[in-house]
C-alpha cells in the first residue's frame, strides 16, 4: 500500500476510534469533579481532573516508547485499555465511597486523553508538510460528536444505572469503559497498516538512514525542542492554552452545583454548559487547520489567545446564568482548540522525523503536566476566593502568551 493510501485509510480509523473515545472521556469527565465533591468536599473536587490530567501527561511517555518500537496501532489502544480500567475503579470508588481509589481511577481515565492526543500525531504522520494543519485538525474534530453527546447522556445514564445500585455519578463511567474498549478494538483490528511503520520505511527508502528503534528519553527531547525556537513557541503555546481551559473548565461544574440544585438538575444543567465547551474544543478545529495552513502557524496562536481571553471575561461575568456560563465555555473551547492545532503542527514542522515523535512526546507531558498544576489550584481558589477569581488569573495566563509571542516577534 502507498504510503498515500495508508494516509487515508489511517484518517478513516482515526476518525472512528475519536468519535467513540471522545464520548466515553467526555461521558465521564462531565461528572469526575461532582463526584469527588461529594465524596472529598469542593476543595478537592480539582483534584479529580488534575489526577486525569496528570495521567494523561504521564502516559505520553509509555505510549511514544511504544510508538517508536512497535507502531501507533498498539500505543492507542494500549491508552484506550488503560482508561476503561480506570473508569471501572472510579465506578468501584463510588460505591465503596474510597476517595483514594477514585483518583486512582480518574489517573488512569487519563489515558484516553493520551489516546486523543497522540491521535492527531499519529494523522501526521504521512502527512505532506502543506496538508499538515489540516490533517492534524481533522482528527481534533472527529471528536466533536461523541464529546459533544457525551455530557448529555450522563444525566439519563447515571438515572438508568441507579436501578442497579449505581450511584447516580458513577453510571456514566460504566457507559464510558464499555466505549474505550470498542475504540481499542477497532484500532487493533483496523490502524493496518501502521502509519508510523509506514513512514519509518519510507524514510529509510528515501536514503535517510532507519529511523531509531527506541526514542530519545524525556531530558534529550527536552533539549531538541528547547533548540529550536519555533518548537519552543510550538510547545509554550500548547501548555498555557492547556492551563487556561482545564483550570476554568474543571471548577465550572463545581460553581454550577452551588447554585443549590439536585444531582439530577445539575447534571442537566452541567451537560449542556460542557457540551457547548466541548463543540468550541473540536467543532471548528478543521477551520483552524485551514487558517493554519493559509495564514501560518503564529496568527492563530495569537487569534487563540484572544479568544482565551474573551472567555475568562465572559463565563467570569455570568454568575449563576447558565446561558451565559455555555457562551463563555464554548468561547474557551475554541481558544484551546486554535492553540492546540496551531501549537501542534508548529511543533510537527520544527523537528526531524526521527525525533519527531519524542518531541510530540514531551510536548504532550509538558501541557499534561501545566494543565495539572492547573486544576489542582482551580480547586484552591474557587473555594478560597470564588470562580470570578479563577477566571481573571487564568486571564492572566493567556495574556503571557501574547507577551511571548511579541518578545518572540
Amino acid at each position: 500500500m502507498s504510503p498515500a493510501s495508508a494516509q487515508r485509510r489511517t484518517l478513516s480509523v482515526l476518525f472512528v476510534t475519536q468519535t467513540v473515545g471522545g464520548t466515553g472521556s467526555a461521558l465521564g469527565g462531565a461528572v469526575a469533579a461532582l463526584l469527588a465533591a461529594e465524596l472529598g468536599g469542593v476543595g478537592i473536587s480539582g483534584l479529580a481532573q488534575s489526577a486525569s490530567v496528570v495521567g494523561a501527561a504521564l502516559f505520553a511517555v509509555p505510549a511514544t516508547a511504544i510508538v517508536h518500537r512497535q507502531g501507533r496501532r498498539p500505543s492507542l489502544a494500549a491508552c484506550y485499555a488503560t482508561a476503561a480500567t480506570g473508569a471501572i475503579l472510579i465506578v468501584t470508588a463510588a460505591i465503596w465511597h474510597a476517595l483514594p481509589i477514585l483518583f486512582a481511577g480518574t489517573f488512569l481515565l487519563g489515558g484516553s486523553t493520551a489516546a486523543s492526543y497522540q491521535a492527531r500525531y499519529a494523522a501526521v504522520d504521512l502527512s505532506p508538510a502543506p496538508l499538515r494543519g489540516r490533517h492534524l485538525s481533522l482528527i481534533v474534530w472527529a471528536t466533536t460528536v461523541g464529546a459533544v453527546i457525551g455530557p448529555s447522556l450522563a444525566a439519563p445514564t447515571g438515572t438508568l444505572l441507579a436501578r442497579y445500585g449505581i450511584p447516580t455519578l458513577a453510571g456514566p463511567f460504566v457507559g464510558a469503559s464499555l466505549l474505550f474498549v470498542f475504540a481499542a478494538l477497532v484500532l487493533l483490528a483496523l490502524l493496518r497498516p501502521d502509519p508510523a511503520v509506514v513512514a519509518r520505511v519510507a524514510h529509510a527508502e528515501a536514503g535517510a538512514g532507519a529511523l531509531p528503534s527506541r526514542g530519545a528519553g524525556i531530558r534529550e527531547a527536552a533539549r531538541i525542542v528547547g533548540a529550536q525556537p519555533a518548537a519552543r513557541l510550538g510547545v509554550i503555546t500548547m501548555a498555557l492554552g492547556h492551563v487556561v481551559m482545564v483550570g476554568v473548565m474543571t471548577m465550572t461544574p463545581v460553581h454550577i452545583r452551588g447554585a443549590g440544585h439536585d444531582a439530577a438538575q445539575t447534571l442537566d444543567i452541567v451537560g449542556l454548559v460542557l457540551s457547548a465547551h466541548v463543540a468550541g474544543m473540536f467543532a471548528l478545529a478543521p477551520v483552524f487547520g485551514w487558517l493554519t495552513d493559509r495564514l501560518g502557524r503564529r496568527a492563530v496562536i495569537a487569534l487563540g489567545t484572544g479568544l482565551l481571553l474573551t472567555a475568562c471575561a465572559v463565563a467570569g461575568t455570568a454568575g449563576q446564568a447558565p446561558g451565559q456560563l455555555a457562551a463563555g465555555l464554548l468561547i474557551l473551547g475554541l481558544g484551546w482548540s486554535a492553540t492546540l492545532v496551531s501549537g501542534s503542527t508548529l511543533l510537527s514542522d520544527a523537528i526531524a522525523t526521527e525525533r519527531r515523535a519524542s518531541a510530540q512526546g514531551f510536548a504532550d507531558l509538558a501541557m499534561g503536566l501545566a494543565g495539572a498544576s492547573a486544576g489542582a489550584l482551580s480547586g484552591v481558589i474557587v473555594g478560597a476566593w470564588g470562580y470570578p477569581v479563577l477566571t481573571l488569573l487564568a486571564a492572566v495566563a493567556a495574556a503571557g502568551l501574547i507577551a511571548i509571542l511579541a518578545i518572540g516577534r
